[in-house]
């Protein structure tokens, strides 16, 4: 019971960062009809709950996919696609609007709820819904008039954001509205993206059944860039049998992230509504609970400066304990920081390697190079190498050497070979530590 307290309030110190970092910032979050109907989706009100009461401007949008084909299905209307858009015609509309009125009125249910000993007592959230949403109507492609289906013509946002800016969550739907009074089914990944795009959202969360893109291994892939998520979706649509095949969940989700990205949102999320606790994971932790998709990577390599000291010695703690790497003090850090070089994700200091040059022997000392535990097995530590070479060619040298005592093989592998101790820069030998008995390798640049 004490270590799951510690570790819970662990976890809350951990967060404080991304709290002060949400706050005042807008979030576009995606529920499709799916959602709302699984049983998780208590829990997901709940976290959205959490975020409105911590400062996050948000817009909620909804779909209602299987509550529409359940409504058809009842009617003995059988449902029509082209091209992956629903063909709606003036029956199929009745039906449309009734399920998306229904889920609507759920999501206001349970955002109103307060009860004592929930999550959401006291909570008293104020949802605001309307004709924020002008369509226009897809027409006639390829022969096959669709009726009543649409397309985002534009938001108000002005609006919405005095919404946002009163505290409101703003709820939109995937229906649309003409100037000439007119009701469009749109498709609410289309409603989503462009909603991210034209308030200028901090992030666009899509929720789905899957957690995330998973690699060949079946692992799930925390961090994807726009080009390769693209690469995905274009391989995914060309693998299908016919090109009027209904396209996947998670493709839908992963082509409005590719868009939204392309279009200026910083970062998108893919996440499973399935998963108690995935919004709050995704966004409160380091590593998240689904996949990011970015225009590009938020982790970077960077030259250290001096307010990196504290971040880069609470990094190195442990290895330094474990005898791993030779104890640095502050003050050593400090008036060495400008050697290292580091890596960075989303604000903390995972990784980091230090430059010593020999002018003389045009020759220079790669040290500390150390990878926080929990982000090994990367390529992390390669572009570090990579990074400080440049540098060390930057600066005329034509060689590295490094000390080490546990991981050899490492460097090895990267093109390093066994040096004695003599072929060491006279300053850097006359330092050498016998105690340790460091092996000495060097690389030719």
């Amino acid at each position: 019971m004490i270590n799951d307290i510690k570790q819970y309030v662990n976890w809350f110190r951990h967060s404080s960062p991304y709290i002060n970092s949400h706050r005042g910032k807008t979030f576009v979050l995606m529920l499709g009809g799916e959602a709302v109907a699984h049983p998780n989706f208590d829990n997901i009100v709940h976290d959205i709950a959490l975020l409105n009461s911590l400062g996050v401007r948000l817009v909620l949008i909804h779909g209602s996919r299987p509550q529409i084909e359940e409504r058809l299905t009842e009617r003995g209307l059988t449902p029509r696609l082209h091209h992956h858009r629903r063909v709606t015609d003036a029956d199929t509309l009745r039906h449309v609007i009734d399920a998306a009125a229904s889920v609507r009125t759920q999501i206001e249910a349970r955002l109103s709820m307060g009860l004592s000993n929930t999550p959401m007592h006291g909570a008293q959230i104020r949802v605001v819904s309307g004709n924020f949403v002008t369509a226009r109507p897809v027409g006639v492609d390829d022969g096959v008039d669709l009726g009543h289906t649409g397309e985002v013509r534009r938001l108000d946002v002005q609006a919405i954001n005095q919404h946002m800016d009163n505290g409101n969550i703003v709820l939109l739907s995937h229906l649309g509205y003409s100037p000439t009074g007119e009701i469009f089914n749109l498709a609410v990944e289309d409603v989503a993206t462009r909603a991210a795009i034209s308030l200028d959202a901090d992030k666009l969360v899509l929720f789905g059944a899957e957690k995330g893109v998973l690699d060949s291994k079946d692992a799930l892939r925390s961090e994807l860039l726009t080009r390769t998520a693209e690469r995905l979706v274009t391989g995914y649509l060309a693998g299908l049998d016919n090109s009027a095949q209904p396209h996947t969940e998670l493709s839908r989700n992963l082509q409005a992230a590719v868009q939204a990205c392309r279009e200026g949102v910083e970062r998108c999320h893919l996440i499973s509504y399935q998963e108690d606790g995935a919004l709050v994971s995704e966004l409160f932790t380091r590593d998240g609970s689904g996949t990011m998709v970015l225009q590009e990577s938020y982790e970077q390599i960077r030259r250290a400066s001096i307010e990196d000291v504290g971040g880069l010695r609470e990094m190195l703690r442990p290895m330094e304990e474990q005898g791993i790497l030779v104890r640095r003090s502050r003050e050593l850090l400090e008036s060495e920081i400008e050697r290292f070089t580091l890596v960075e994700r989303d604000g903390a200091i995972i990784g980091c390697a230090a430059l010593y040059p020999f002018g003389e022997e045009k020759t220079g000392e790669l040290a500390c190079v150390a990878i926080a535990p929990e982000y090994r097995g990367g390529d992390r530590g390669d572009l570090l190498l990579q990074a400080i070479e440049e540098q060390a060619r930057d600066q005329g040298l034509t060689q590295l050497f490094v000390l080490t005592t546990r991981t050899a093989h490492w460097f090895v592998e990267r093109g390093f070979r066994e040096a004695p101790v003599e072929a060491l820069p006279k300053e850097k030998k006359s330092l050498y530590n016998l105690q340790r008995n460091s092996k000495v390798f060097a690389k030719t640049l």
